[in-house]
């Protein structure tokens, strides 16, 4: 009871007995647009200080989400289960607008929508960090300390209540225009389906959104989707990784976005990604994967002894720490100009990583640079497969496959140790040899540094051979046949494209004892982008990722992530189409490969076979991109097999999967830039 009455008291506080939201004059949002995907209705909004996405969530499991960049924070409200199926009616789209706060009007948006149900019987309502959302739509759970109880006045019931420490904090409104509310449920009108009025706000700061002539220059395709999704994503703070999900900082989304989007970008737009990666690195030069800000801080803080709400870092992936220093490097030397890289280098970053610091960008790259010597020195010192780049110790995720399953719990991945510690060594290279840094460095710098490509070379020699897979075809036809079978899908395509020969490929990962885990895998395009492999490698690798599903990753809806046929059946049961990193396609990896192959086909040292291989391939892919265009903007999505095809199924819209798709992904508008060749663009209708 005292929980109650407290949270009626804060609901006073913040809102008065009748919440009345302050109306604007009606105008057109500088951002608006809405996005149908699988079950999920979905509909933007960027005005000002406003930005929103809302979520209606049909079928037998509704609820109502608004995800706010503002703090990475959002409302959520989940229903029970409903015996049939219902759709949402979105009648008025969000609209932005204010809503009274503890110390004064804070961004907010008003909506209108209708449901053809019964009655919808309220299960929990979540108002805090997107992240203790996430946590309750995937496993049920969130903080208690977050709870609050609804306040119900006549046909209205709100939810609301001050931040932890009390700054202002979270608003989530659901008034009825039609049906009632009774105990606990919202209860629809005979023959008259419930309608309500929607008023959702977080008092979180908000973000500085970049305007469209600091985002896109004139190269971009005419791509309304993608052109969407990457504004709702972009402010001069920082990149959004993700909607409505990942409404934050990550630095992988940030670089590997940043580099495909490079030949399309604004330099405010690549400074504001690069500034964001820099301003988080550690004492050591270490990249910030993700960021814990908002009310996530607050907690989190709490909970180690400590107060305030300084942003909490984690620094536990590998595969960024590498990624900074080639990106860096194309758009410092290649992109742009001598005056602009230099003014970018000498710019003052406010370091998250170290409070209370202050140093110029060039600084923090150098340290940057330092961190990669370091860890890269003792594999070059004496090459063992104990001495390259590991996940940490007691983890199962350390690059972008980031679940649990996703790298078929190896210790070391390809994609680290083939491609970004070599590629990250030689790009320190090149800008010692520019003269870029030389005002940042100390002796000690510039003498490590000399011996980069040294060390390159010989991480490019010896690392990936270590991951290559060689399986003779009379042992690697016979688990392509029973993987098809499991799958209800035809083998004999894949069958036909191995033949006689070995099954080479890549390894995804290398387990504790150095033994290669034989799954097929996507982050061959890496090596396209960031490496000049010799030209057999590539008409090797390229052919192995290029076959048929499930011999290679191919199939009529996009490019599988992985393939796990050459493994055992436990392995094979972890990479299902349900598995966020399974047996399902994710949009910027078939973007990576197609600009991976773009920039291959520039060199002029590939024999006619070798660039044979490389334009099949390009075919090949961008007939599969082209079949899936209307979901591209998506983060992933999964497939069924039916009438001889594969169809698209959106990922989270099955039971089984293990989480849901972002209907707004950074890395997937990268088609902005990552183009079809001239000679296939009529066949694909791309201009």
């Amino acid at each position: 009871m005292k929980t109650v009455a407290r949270w009626m008291l804060a609901g006073a506080m913040l809102a008065g007995t009748g919440l009345a939201v302050a109306q604007r004059p009606a105008k057109v949002p500088e951002l608006a647009y809405q996005l149908n995907e699988g079950q999920n209705l979905n509909a933007f909004v960027r005005e000002g200080p406003v930005a929103a996405h809302l979520l209606l969530r049909n079928g037998t499991d509704p609820r109502i989400l608004v995800a706010f960049p503002a703090g990475n924070s959002g409302v959520g409200l989940w229903f029970e289960p409903l015996a049939r199926a219902a759709t949402w009616r979105l009648e008025q789209p969000p609209h932005p607008t204010t809503a009274p706060g503890v110390v004064g009007p804070q961004p907010a948006i008003v909506i209108i929508a209708s449901i053809e149900a019964p009655q919808l019987r309220i299960r929990q309502a979540v108002l805090s960090s997107i992240r203790f959302l996430r946590d309750y739509q995937s496993v049920g759970r969130f903080p208690s300390e977050v709870a609050v109880d609804p306040v119900v006045t006549d046909n209205t019931i709100r939810w609301s209540r001050p931040r932890l420490d009390g700054k202002p904090g979270y608003l989530l409104q659901v008034r009825l225009l039609s049906g009632s509310i009774r105990g606990g449920a919202l209860v629809a009108d005979i023959g008259r389906p419930i309608r309500m009025e929607i008023t959702a706000s977080s008092g979180e700061a908000p973000l500085t959104g970049l305007a469209p002539n600091e985002l896109l220059n004139a190269r971009a395709a005419d791509d309304p989707g993608a052109r969407n999704a990457l504004r709702f994503l972009s402010y001069r703070e920082k990149f959004l990784a993700g909607s409505w999900r990942f409404q934050t900082y990550f630095g992988r989304d940030t670089l590997m976005s940043v580099r495909l989007l490079m030949p399309v970008l604004q330099p405010q737009a690549i400074e504001a990604g690069l500034g964001s990666v820099l301003a988080r690195l550690d004492a050591r030069g270490d990249v910030a994967h993700e960021e814990g800000i908002g009310e996530f801080a607050v907690l989190d803080r709490r909970r180690h002894g400590g107060s305030g709400d300084a942003a909490v870092l984690d620094y536990a992936m590998v595969d960024d720490d590498y990624m900074l220093a080639p990106v860096a490097a194309a758009y410092l030397l290649d992109h742009g100009n001598a005056a602009a890289a230099r003014a970018f280098l000498d710019r003052p970053l406010v370091s998250e990583g170290v409070p209370g610091t202050t140093a110029p960008a060039g600084k923090g790259l150098v340290r940057n640079l330092r961190f990669v010597l370091d860890t890269a020195r003792p594999f070059a010192d004496d090459p063992g497969y104990a001495r390259l780049v590991a996940i940490g110790k007691g983890r199962l995720t350390g690059q972008w496959r980031d679940s649990e399953e996703g790298l078929g719990r190896g210790r070391y991945a390809y994609d680290v140790n083939a491609v970004f510690v070599p590629a990250a060594l030689e790009s320190a290279a090149r800008m010692l040899r520019a003269g870029l840094l030389d005002r940042y460095m100390t002796a000690e710098d510039r003498a490590a540094l000399a011996r980069a490509e040294a060390m390159a070379a010989i991480w490019r020699q010896r690392a990936p051979q270590m991951f290559r897979v060689s399986l003779p075809a009379a042992q690697a036809k016979p688990r392509i046949e029973g993987y098809a079978r499991s799958l209800g899908i035809p083998a004999a395509p894949a069958l036909a494209a191995i033949g006689g020969d070995p099954l080479v490929f890549h390894a995804i990962a290398l387990d504790d004892e150095g033994r290669p885990i034989p799954i097929v895998h996507s982050d061959e395009g890496f090596a396209l982008m960031f490496a000049d492999p010799s030209p057999a490698d590539l008409e090797t690798y390229v052919t192995a990722a290029m076959r048929p599903f499930p011999a290679g990753l191919m199939t009529d809806i996009g490019m599988l992530v992985a393939n796990a046929a050459q493994t055992d059946a436990v392995v094979q049961a972890r990479f299902t189409p349900a598995a966020y990193h399974g047996a399902v396609v994710w949009s910027w990896q078939q973007a990576l490969f197609a600009a991976g192959l773009e920039r291959q086909l520039a060199r002029r040292d590939l024999p006619p076979t070798t660039r044979a291989v490389l334009t099949g391939a390009q075919t090949t892919l961008w007939r599969a991109i082209d079949a899936t265009r209307a979901t591209q903007s998506s983060e992933l999505w999964s497939w069924a097999y039916s009438g001889g095809r594969y169809r698209v199924v959106a990922f989270g819209a099955g039971k089984q999967d293990v989480d849901e798709s972002n209907a707004a992904q950074l890395w997937s508008t990268v088609y902005l830039a990552v183009q079809p060749p001239r000679r296939l663009r009529s066949a694909t209708g791309r201009r």
